[in-house]
């Protein structure tokens, strides 16, 4: 039998989602930084209690909103690396095509990449961060490598995934960030081409 949501729930379901909807669009404007708590309900329409009961402040609403963005971008990119088809070699480009896509997007760049560290820490941005992607990753690289990669699986993640994310903001920095995503996935290419051909 299908649940019909209570009033209470109805409520409490559309308070915390005008705190994301709030919290997603001035940290992506302003910065976490900059933005205060008593901004952020303010401009939700809610008290300071509604921020502190569904999120325990500031840090806790800038956090979901940074798990949302993550949630996002993982399925996205396990989309386009199921509807890629071909062999595991496509599948891994695009996923790093899709990925680098994301990055570039304003929402994303501001909240995971830039705000991220600053808002969680650094422990805490690297564990989320690998809790939604890590996996998609070592996956995509188990896929292209092979079971026995010349170097260590979580090393050969680590340093794509920070290569990627290097060219992720240089492409969204570039004055044509188009052709600076394509020539990114041929670099990234090469990359993993040498890799396999190390192994």
């Amino acid at each position: 039998m299908e649940h019909v949501k209570s009033r209470r729930e109805q409520y409490v379901e559309s308070t915390r989602t005008a705190l994301l909807d709030t919290g997603r669009r001035h940290f992506t404007e302003r910065g976490f930084a900059d933005v205060s708590a008593e901004e952020l309900v303010r401009a939700a329409g809610l008290t300071r209690g509604a921020l502190y009961h569904h999120f325990n402040g500031k840090q806790g609403l800038f956090e979901a909103v940074f798990e949302e963005f993550e949630d996002d971008a993982a399925q996205r990119i396990a989309a386009a690396v199921d509807g890629a088809g071909g062999d595991a070699w496509h599948r891994g480009i695009a996923g790093i095509r899709a990925f680098l896509d994301i990055c570039a997007e304003p929402g994303y760049r501001q909240i995971v990449l830039l705000q991220g560290p600053i808002a969680l820490g650094w422990q805490r941005w690297r564990e989320l961060d690998r809790r939604y992607l890590g996996s998609l990753l070592e996956d995509g690289l188990t896929a292209i490598l092979g079971a026995a990669p010349a170097h260590p699986l979580p090393l050969t993640a680590a340093a794509l995934y920070g290569a990627l994310t290097e060219l992720a903001l240089a492409i969204a920095d570039a004055a044509d960030p188009a052709q600076a995503r394509d020539q990114a996935v041929q670099l990234v290419a090469a990359m993993l081409k040498g890799l396999r051909t190390f192994h």
